[in-house]
């Protein structure tokens, strides 16, 4: 029974694990907590690294606006000049890239300086610009659909500066929460010419440049972004090289030998920079965030997300391994597992990270830690409901310390079956009852039955005794279970005593008011028996069965009224502090064997002692 019973529970557990873990899952998949995920994700992922010192800044900054004048009063011949300064024979850069967008027709004559120049240099990037939205596109079997990230509109150089530098559009694509994490690798026109992002473009310039080769792209998802792996924080690459500097002749132009030189603005007014995942408080400016894309794909190595079907696995498999974990365990156990799934599944983040691999860091953190609060509010409701069980199975037979102290075993107490303990059993019996309940009304009967058994139910809590039941006019109770009791017998020979004195006023009352007299005849008995639970799971009695118990029942059968039999083995344990009267063999007990001695219980000399004690 007791086997069934357990594996129906662990069915039910495992059962209960699957719901709340696909439960949870389902939550993560329609992605309740993806912006904190993605916040906790950045703080863990995006670090300053080691760069390449390969990529150099000239700004356009305060101080070439000071040195300059306004900078949307700069004509073209500045930026030609600024070519012509980093172009030198001896010094020339790996590649040049130009963050700057020199759209359509201006002056001739500046026009044709700056593409000059440019072509001069021989390894210059420049800029372009699109209008990027969502617009309807073939699908390719007649119809048509909703395309993200279609190009509405696109601004590139004007002709002359586009036919002597590549180009490479520097749109930058925030998330949903505003915040810049990927990067967008190529796009493709209406007309179907692919343009590479800026980034793409002065890599693989340089990569030619310095003999790499072909450039290793990332994989890209559906929409053509790639995750982002930030070098540098805000002002991590800038040297505070201004091109004023350069066009002064402040910095040795053997500087950019070989190097790649980004060209933007980087200052405040230009409007040009966000909130990216490698710091959300300081914004970066755009040049910065083409120098880490840079630097990325030189570097070759890609983090990509892991597939979210695998991540969901993982979720689910590690929530129901939780929640099992959880489910009616111990607190500290629980809690300890539930530190260790969380604690361990942040260092693996970590290591995949390292190895390519990028997985969502708070669902299975949130998720446990919100089914460990689920098991614990549980367990807690569940404890509550079954000590209340406990406590109103047990409060109708023994005292409410008793009830307390019980209530520590927990749901256990209230399974079937028993177990072998010493216990002390007292049977009381009402004498003259069936006489005198011929003569009354029966409601007469039931009022004087209550006045009696109440008697016997309060002498026996005072002795915190366990009360088994009641029979008619008759009720058994033991000591010493279901929880061990020191002076067990004591116990019982104090409630007994206390019965007997409580049965003499009584008595006259019933003689006055009714002209019978009647006592209890009682019977106690010490030894082992087997206390528990018996009968179904859908009706149970506490009891206590066995020898010891019939043997108590067979003293106070014989017992005459007023008087209190008691076995040897209950003087034996009472000893010096009882005054007994020995009735040697002369009871004849049913089941007994001749010889088995029967004593009378007079008085116990520790009450005599206390009588004493009381002043007068």
């Amino acid at each position: 029974m007791k086997g069934r019973q357990a594996r129906r529970g662990a069915w039910k557990t495992a059962a209960a694990a699957l719901l709340a873990a696909a439960a949870v899952t389902a939550l993560a998949a329609l992605g309740v907590l993806d912006e904190p995920d993605l916040a906790l994700a950045d703080r863990l992922y995006q670090r300053p690294q080691a760069r390449s010192g390969r990529i150099v800044l000239v700004q356009i900054d305060q101080k070439a606006v000071q040195a300059l004048g306004p900078y949307d009063q700069w004509d073209r011949t500045v930026m030609a000049d600024v070519l012509d300064a980093l172009g030198r024979e001896d010094c020339r850069p790996a590649v040049i890239g130009l963050d700057v967008i020199y759209g359509g027709q201006s002056d001739p004559a500046q026009d044709a300086a700056l593409a000059q120049a440019a072509a001069r240099c021989g390894s210059v990037v420049t800029a372009s610009a699109a209008d990027v939205g969502t617009a309807l596109a073939p699908d390719g079997r007649g119809g048509y659909q909703l395309r993200q990230n279609a190009v509405l509109g696109y601004e590139r150089p004007y002709e002359a500066l586009d036919q002597a530098a590549d180009v490479g559009f520097v749109n930058s694509m925030l998330d949903s929460d505003g915040v810049l994490r990927h990067h967008l690798l190529r796009l493709t026109l209406p007309d179907g010419e692919e343009v590479p992002s800026f980034a793409r473009a002065v890599a693989q310039r340089y990569a030619e440049a310095a003999g790499l080769g072909e450039l290793a792209l990332p994989r890209t998802d559906a929409a053509g972004f790639w995750y982002l792996p930030f070098s540098a924080a805000p002002e991590g690459f800038s040297e505070n090289i201004s091109v004023a500097d350069v066009l002064s002749g402040a910095v040795d132009p053997a500087y950019f030998r070989d190097k790649i030189v980004l060209i933007g603005p980087y200052a405040p007014g230009f409007q040009d920079s966000q909130r990216t995942a490698i710091d959300h408080a300081a914004p970066m400016y755009g040049l910065e965030v083409q120098a880490n894309a840079v630097e990325a794909l030189l570097r070759g190595t890609y983090p990509a997300e892991a597939p979210a079907a695998v991540q969901l696995l993982a979720l689910f498999v590690l929530c129901a391994a939780v929640f099992f974990a959880c489910w009616r365990r111990p607190v500290k156990l629980a809690a300890g597992v539930t530190a260790l799934v969380c604690a361990g599944w942040l260092v693996l983040c970590r290591v995949l990270y390292g190895a390519g691999y990028i997985l969502r860091p708070l669902y299975v953190p949130a998720a446990a830690a919100a089914l460990f609060v689920l098991c614990l509010g549980a367990n807690y409701v569940r404890t509550a409901l079954e000590n209340r069980r406990v406590t109103n199975t047990f409060r109708r037979y023994v005292a409410p310390e008793i009830v307390r102290e019980l209530l520590k075993e927990g749901p256990q107490a209230l399974e079937l079956g028993g177990k072998l303990t010493d216990i002390a059993v007292l049977f009381v019996d009402v004498r003259g009852f069936t006489a005198m309940s011929e003569r009354l009304a029966p409601e007469r009967v039931v009022e004087i039955l209550n006045r009696y058994l109440t008697l016997i139910s309060q002498c026996i809590r005072d002795q915190g005794g366990t009360l088994d039941k009641f029979v008619g006019d008759a009720a058994m109770a033991f000591w010493g279970a279901p929880l061990p009791q020191a002076d067990y017998v004591l116990r019982a020979a104090r409630a007994a005593l206390a019965m007997a004195a409580g049965a003499e006023e009584l008595a006259r009352q019933m003689e006055e008011q009714f002209g019978q007299c009647i006592s209890f005849g009682i019977g106690i008995h010490a030894g082992p028996a087997v206390v528990g639970n018996t009968g179904a799971p859908w009706r149970m009695d506490y009891t206590a069965i066995g020898d010891t118990v019939n043997t108590a029942a067979r003293l106070e059968a014989n017992a005459p009224g007023g008087t209190i039999y008691i076995s040897r083995a209950v003087a034996d344990a009472l000893g010096d502090r009882a005054s007994v009267r020995s009735l040697g063999g002369t009871v004849k007990l049913k089941g007994k064997a001749d010889g088995f001695e029967v004593l009378i219980l007079d008085a116990l000399r520790e009450d005599e002692e206390r009588k004493e004690d009381i002043p007068t």
